[in-house]
């Protein structure tokens, strides 16, 4: 680990080299890798960032939009055509910036509300497990309740974040509601 990263107490980053044939080469196993092999360095949390080989430039969300498209192509999409159609109209959208805080954070809400559930059931039988969750149902609708709160605080505060936008730019060009 390096002094820097000894100090801060975190992992070292990661680096993943682009280079202009398109192949990625991790520098931590001295090592080409495939896009699979980086789409388990996300799934195992793995802090990594990838760069040009020449430039240096992070291309880090190309690559992970890379993954996403590979997925979605592939089988079982999760995004049906209408949620992508909606996505690309917030794009250039007064609205993207809080659309991307608010996707981030309902994302981050379901992801530690689905690790809470994964922590309870763990060690469980199908049968067991089908048992929990039948007791545990007013636990899921409690903490699915939060969820659906916690998403709406965020759509109110992103409301009155844009109301307040546009009242900052109505008073700069001396308009008056």
């Amino acid at each position: 680990m390096s002094t820097k990263a000894a100090a801060s107490g975190k992992a070292p980053l990661r680096v993943i080299k682009k280079y202009p044939n398109r192949r990625l080469y991790d520098t931590d196993t001295s090592s080409y890798i495939t896009l699979a092999e980086v789409k388990h360095l996300v799934m195992a949390n793995e802090p990594f960032v990838v760069r040009d080989a020449k430039t240096n430039e992070d291309l880090t969300r190309s690559i992970l939009l890379q993954i996403i498209l590979e997925e979605e192509a592939g089988g079982a999409p999760m995004f049906t055509e209408a949620v992508l159609g909606n996505i690309i109209r917030f794009y250039g959208h007064a609205m993207q910036g809080f659309m991307g805080s608010y996707l981030e954070k309902n994302v981050q809400a379901f992801t530690e509300m689905q690790a809470k559930l994964a922590e309870q059931s763990k060690g469980l039988s199908p049968e067991m497990l089908t048992q929990f969750m039948s007791i545990q149902s007013p636990m899921m609708q409690g903490m699915m309740g939060n969820y659906v709160e916690q998403s709406k605080s965020m759509f109110v505060q992103m409301q009155e974040q844009m109301q307040k936008q546009t009242e900052q730019m109505f008073d700069a060009f001396g308009l008056k509601r």
